[in-house]
């Protein structure tokens, strides 16, 4: 789909994008608030400093993409392909990442607090400075990812969950909730 004809499409009030093949679009400091892009393809889209609130990306594929500074506050991510995307600065804060991808992704100094990563794969992700509070881990794999200077205040984790993770100092874990061993 040409940016300029979902650009127009949006301003005439349209919101629903299912599907749609935005493969490298250029989309940065866009206000697409709202918008469904349930299963789209963004793969290398320029999404940067993009207003994405309360969007629905589930099982969109945005390998590569680069969303630094975005603003995804209450988007539903379930299930999407964020391998090796740039999410610096990103506002995660209540989003849904159930199962989403987010392999050797660049988090540094996001805004996750209260989202949900259940089941998520952050396997060699950084998230340096990422905040992290109140937020759910169970059962997310974070096999050797860079936990530096992470606030975990309030975070819900099992010790399964810590397994692997490059740990530095630095790290916040005051008032973790444990929920259980494994």
């Amino acid at each position: 789909m040409d940016v300029n004809i979902l650009l127009n499409r949006y301003a005439a009030g349209e919101r629903d994008f299912n599907g749609a093949n935005l493969h490298k679009a250029n989309l940065g400091e866009a206000d697409l608030s709202g918008a469904n892009f349930c299963g789209a393809d963004l793969s290398g889209a320029d999404l940067s400093r993009a207003d994405l609130s309360r969007c629905n990306f589930s099982r969109a594929n945005l390998t590569d993409a680069d969303l630094t500074g975005a603003n995804l506050n209450g988007a539903n991510l379930s299930e999407a392909n964020f391998i090796g995307a740039d999410l610096i600065n990103v506002n995660l804060e209540e989003t849904n990442l159930s199962r989403a991808d987010l392999r050797g992704a660049n988090l540094i100094r996001a805004n996750l607090i209260r989202a949900n990563l259940s089941e998520a794969e952050l396997s060699g992700a950084d998230l340096s400075g990422a905040n992290l509070s109140q937020t759910n881990l169970i059962e997310t794999h974070l096999a050797e990812a860079e936990l530096n200077g992470v606030d975990l205040t309030g975070a819900i984790l099992t010790d399964k969950e810590m397994s692997g993770t490059i740990l530095h100092t630095g790290l916040s874990h005051k008032w973790v909730t444990w929920a259980g061993g494994s």
